[in-house]
């Protein structure tokens, strides 16, 4: 794949919504996929974005991140999602919801093989204790696996082993693009590499202080040993929102809007910065 182009999603719950303005952008500058990698919440959009990556695709994100199963992927309220880690010991949501939403959206019998551009997609195995990347087969599991947040769903398994998060390996899988050999990179991120960390003061900001250094760590890493010829761009996310650092943020899907406009314009000036302007300015150019 060597002089391709790579996207590559990250993690981030609710704020993965940027993604799709960022990807919009993306679009209506000419600039398509030819591999998408993902993690998380980066594989549910990417898994979608490769299988049409074209800007007909805003249309079917806006739909999943709207329906009744995105509303019930973290839909059930207190007492239930306690219920539930009482009886399972493991983890406060069901699955399901967001399975029957890649259902709809992708199709029950999805597979790697039949997207529009290749997809990899990356979880953590915890028989392994190591990262794993799909990038073959059914592709709905391999998205269950990559997005099993721990404590909020359960290990997913797949095959002889089970699965959690990939953020918890690689938030921002830029190694799979240029272990591809892509040599465009554009990384669609959802905004925790932009705030700066400040020292904890309480029991939930040390976790998250805690995450956030092993998060960025690799991405750091893997900036800083981007090989030569590769260009690289990490597009912005358009700003946090207030209330972003609460324990309960995930769940705030009256924000997805906002959180798509912001990304939208401040990517869509970003790549017109770097020489990237609209298709319809250089339609007119011509």
């Amino acid at each position: 794949m060597q002089g391709s182009t790579a996207f590559v999603l990250g993690g981030g719950g609710v704020r993965g919504a940027v993604e799709i303005g960022m990807i919009r952008a993306l679009f209506e500058a000419g600039i398509h996929p030819d591999l998408v990698v993902g993690t998380s919440i980066g594989a549910i959009n990417g898994a979608l974005i490769a299988q049409d990556p074209t800007l007909g695709v805003i249309d079917t994100l806006l739909d999943a991140w709207a329906s009744p199963e995105a509303n019930a992927v973290y839909g059930d309220g207190l007492v239930m999602q306690l219920t539930r880690l009482v009886k399972t010991k493991t983890h406060l949501n069901s699955p399901r919801p967001l399975e029957e939403l890649l259902e709809r959206s992708l199709g029950a019998g999805a597979t790697f093989e039949g997207l529009a551009v290749p997809l990899q997609v990356v979880a953590a195995s915890i028989e392994r204790a190591a990262e794993h990347v799909f990038d073959e087969g059914p592709l709905i599991p391999a998205i269950l696996a990559s997005a099993a947040v721990p404590g909020l769903f359960p290990p997913a398994r797949v095959g002889d082993e089970h699965f959690i998060d990939g953020g918890v390996v690689n938030s921002i899988p830029i190694e799979q693009a240029v272990t591809a050999r892509a040599q465009r990179i554009f990384v669609l991120q959802v905004g925790r590499v932009e705030t700066p960390l400040e020292a904890p003061s309480s029991a939930v900001d040390t976790a998250r202080v805690a995450f956030e250094i092993a998060r960025r760590h690799r991405f750091a890493r893997d900036i800083a040993t981007l090989p030569d010829g590769v260009d690289l761009f990490v597009l912005p996310s358009g700003g946090a929102l207030a209330g972003d650092d609460s324990i309960r943020a995930y769940r705030r899907l009256e924000t997805v809007k906002l959180r798509i406009d912001h990304a939208y314009e401040a990517s869509r000036d970003f790549l017109y910065e770097r020489g990237f302007p609209p298709l319809s300015e250089k339609g007119a150019a011509e």
